[in-house]
Parts: C-alpha cells; structure tokens; sequence
C-alpha cells in the first residue's frame, strides 16, 4: 500500500505538461496561457511539450518558445508514438513535485488549474470530469461507455477516466510501471494508483470547442488499440502492486 497522504504542503512547484499531436494552431497560445497563470500561482514551475511525432509546424514553435523560455523544456518523438506515450514521456520528464497536463487542444482553460492546487493536501490525485461536453452524441456515448466499463472491471468511482485535466503528486509516479502506449493510459494510471492506496478526487471544469485542429481521439484505429492494450495488460494492472 501507499503512504499516507502527507497533509503538508505539496503545493511549491509544479510540473505542467501538454501532449501535443499535429496542434500548430493551438500549441503557443496554451502556452501563453499556461504562463500568465502559472506565474500568478506564486509558485515553482516548469512546462513541458510533448511533441508526439507532429507533421506540421508543432515542432519548429515548441521549440521556439522553449528557445525564449527556460521554464520550458521540449520532448520530441521522432515518430507518432501514441497518446499514452506522449503521458509516460511527460510525467517521466517531470521533476516538481505535483504534475498536471491537459491537452494542447485548447478545449479546457487554464484557469481552472490554481483551485485544484490546495485539495492536494487532502488526495494524491484530482482527476477532473467535463461538464457540458463539447462534442457530438456519439463521441459523449462512447466516452460513457469507456468510463463506466473501466470502472467496472477496476473497480473504480468515477465520472470521466478520460478527461485530460489531471493534477498528480509526482510520487504518485515512483515505482509505477506504465505500459500503455494508447487511450488506456488514463485508465491504466488511475487503476493502478487506486490498487497502491492513493487518494482521488473528483472536480468539474468545463470544457470548450476545438477552434484549431482535428481530433483523432474517437478514430477506430485508436479504439481498438485500446482494446487490444486492455487485453494484454488487464491482468498486469489489476493485480499491480508495489515492488
């Protein structure tokens, strides 16, 4: 089991990541706007961009803004690796001592973040639900069907596994083996850490068009390659433990 959730603060530095896949349109205005609310937090920080094999111009601006900024470091896949493996690089990259990602997409804002910052010193994880989605019927079906199937089989509470605006303890992450490499991961990590006793709450925050991009979440592609992962790793995950 876990240690108890340590009741000081665990709120003086912060790591914040984006994952980001084909999002030239997106990436330097998450950026922005991940700076002018991380340096009103008062807080240690530091950004990082997962640059997940992009196509399109993502590489050349990540690497731009880190160039100007040394609070940003840049984490290049030379190919299109997977959503769960732009997460592993991410929250292995991340050194303070709470980390949180959303994704490069734009549909959630960062304003939201600062409030969940105090709750870390009652839990371990604040895994975040969308409220009012914006997307279509099929799209919010399948994301039902997903989340109340994981919490079945992992016996989990919760409103929205997939929901990417998540704030960790970055100890949370220590001695965790992450094997998924596609959309199992948020379900993967949220098992596992249920499994080792870590505490986890549950916050709304609302959720926004995509103005930039495409979404490629909902492709068949990606759906099956989730379940061909839980398939392979269902038996690893619920009986994980620490070592």
């Amino acid at each position: 089991m876990a240690a108890p959730v340590n009741k000081t603060s665990e709120s003086k530095s912060i790591s914040v990541f984006f994952p980001c896949y084909n999002e030239q349109g997106n990436i330097r205005r998450i950026y922005e706007s991940a700076t002018e609310v991380l340096k009103h937090t008062g807080i240690d920080y530091e950004i990082i961009l997962v640059d997940d094999g992009s196509t399109d111009g993502t590489p050349q601006i990540a690497n731009a803004i880190a160039a100007a900024d040394s609070r940003v470091r840049v984490i290049h896949h030379p190919v299109n690796l997977g959503y769960g493996s732009a997460l592993q690089s991410g929250f292995r990259a991340a050194t303070r001592a709470l980390v949180f990602y959303t994704d490069a997409d734009g549909q959630f804002s960062l304003d939201e973040l600062p409030p969940l910052i105090p709750l870390m010193k009652q839990c371990d994880i604040v895994s975040c639900f969308r409220l009012n989605r914006q997307e279509g019927p099929i799209r919010r079906l399948n994301a039902w069907c997903w989340t109340n199937f994981m919490c079945f089989i992992f016996r989990l509470k919760l409103k929205d596994i997939n929901c990417a605006f998540k704030l960790y303890k970055r100890s949370v992450f220590e001695d965790m083996e992450m094997r998924s490499t596609g959309a199992l991961i948020n379900a993967e990590i949220l098992a596992r850490a249920a499994r080792r006793g870590f505490g986890i709450t549950q916050v709304g925050v609302h959720h926004f068009l995509r103005i930039n991009g495409r979404q490629t979440g909902s492709s068949p592609a990606v759906i099956f390659r989730a379940f061909g992962e839980l398939a392979k790793f269902y038996k690893h995950i619920k009986n994980d433990t620490v070592h």
